[in-house]
């Protein structure tokens, strides 16, 4: 059977772990003003992967916190698997940080604007690129979740079902950072059109939300990511990951 992973995140603004509410760069509450450290808390609780996204990276279309994923990618070493987004929009930009030691690349914008980068990135990276796929209303969301594209999710993630991608991460942007629930209908739906694995993101609010990712309509989810639950005390790390692992 399959042991789902739980992310947790760490979303970077001017160098420091913060949680947005519904993306909204003026809405950010300062968590750690040390990534770093942030990254050895979650190593020392026993997680395997780490979630980081570059919120000024995506907003600004190039990495801009560069520095704090770097001291993230040196405290931790070999310890946990980071997979790692936001304003990498190039070729050289994803093996820049694949060469520095991230496992999993995460492309977003340019899965819309320049697919055919994506495939050539999944063909050349074999299980290290994932797509990223923000929807508000069901609709995608590019530019930072700045602004909404006129393509449902579903007819994204189809677009690369047979490109070679690791992973796709669906983060539902009217849920994220406000705590209730991830919207489960929405990301298993799009879990059962495509062959690609699903990782849920957006709202993860407690044990209930763990508990519903071991049923059996969500075997085709490869984890889920949780950022404020984690940092609010609201989800107890320790009994999540070892429910989880109690499915394997």
């Amino acid at each position: 059977m399959r042991t789902p992973i739980l992310f947790p995140a760490i979303d970077l603004k001017d160098g420091q772990c913060v949680r947005l509410v519904k993306g909204d760069m003026d809405q950010a509450t300062v968590y750690n003003a040390d990534p770093a450290d942030q990254a050895r808390q979650f190593r020392d609780l026993g997680f395997s992967w780490l979630h980081v996204v570059d919120l000024n990276g995506a907003f600004e279309g190039k990495s801009q916190n560069g520095e704090a994923v770097d001291a993230i990618l040196a405290a931790i070493g070999d310890d946990m698997h980071v997979q790692l987004g936001g304003g990498i929009r190039d070729i050289a930009g994803i093996e820049a940080w694949l060469t520095k030691g991230v496992v999993r690349v995460i492309l977003g914008t340019i899965a819309v604007t320049d697919p055919i980068l994506v495939r050539a990135a999944a063909q050349a990276h074999p299980g290290r690129i994932a797509v990223g796929i923000d929807a508000r209303g069901g609709k995608v969301a590019v530019q930072g979740w700045a602004e909404t594209a006129d393509m449902e999710a579903i007819d994204l993630a189809q677009q690369f079902e047979d490109a070679g991608v690791a992973a796709i991460i669906y983060t539902d942007i009217d849920r994220d950072g406000v705590l209730t629930g991830i919207n489960w209908p929405a990301t298993i739906a799009l879990a059962n059109a495509v062959s690609i694995p699903v990782i849920a993101s957006g709202g993860l609010a407690s044990m209930a939300d763990i508990e519903r990712l071991t049923m059996p309509d969500a075997t085709r989810l490869e984890g889920a990511i949780s950022g404020r639950a984690l940092y609010d005390g609201r989800l107890d790390a320790k009994a999540a990951l070892e429910l989880l692992g109690a499915t394997s």
